[in-house]
């Protein structure tokens, strides 16, 4: 496995670790308002997918430009449910790694024509890198919504996902 490959696997864990603790709170947490970054934690999840969907896109050959319309109105929708979250994350997981498995070379090179910054040669490595650090932001956005709203939060950390990955393997 490459190292961009078991970054994005850490990005999978840690989401689907903190939509697991989201899970075991009363169900109203996940559409409880509160000043943030986002107004609800429905927001943020919506927004990480939304996110997350739009870089698979220029991954597979969309310009960011047509991605970004294709995925930006689901960016302020939300789910009922946190299940119907983690299954929408799933699917894309396993879009992801499929897609992992038929790339050969992550050093390869698109010209990315991002809106808000320019155009630049971009690796699809950095894209990767870039989708991970991402979501460890909003997901720290997240931990922080869950204190506000008077939950403990869960430990998502890499160095977490070292030694449950290690043990999963044994």
């Amino acid at each position: 496995m490459n190292h961009p490959e078991q970054m994005y696997q850490y990005h999978v864990w840690a989401s689907h670790t903190i939509m697991q603790h989201i899970q075991e709170l009363p169900a109203p947490v996940l559409h409880q308002e509160v000043n943030s970054s986002f107004p609800t934690l429905a927001h943020a999840l919506s927004h990480l997918y939304a996110v997350d969907r739009m870089w698979y896109l220029v991954l597979t050959g969309t310009s960011m430009p047509e991605a970004l319309q294709i995925c930006m109105p689901r960016n302020g929708e939300t789910y009922a449910t946190i299940e119907e979250y983690s299954e929408r994350y799933t699917e894309l997981s396993h879009e992801y790694l499929d897609w992992f498995r038929q790339r050969a070379d992550l050093e390869q090179t698109i010209l990315l024509d991002n809106p808000f910054a320019g155009v630049r040669q971009t690796s699809l490595a950095e894209i990767v890198f870039h989708l991970v650090n991402h979501g460890t932001y909003h997901r720290g956005n997240m931990s922080t919504m869950l204190r506000q709203l008077g939950h403990a939060s869960i430990m998502n950390d890499y160095s977490r996902f070292w030694y449950e990955s290690s043990n999963a393997a044994e």
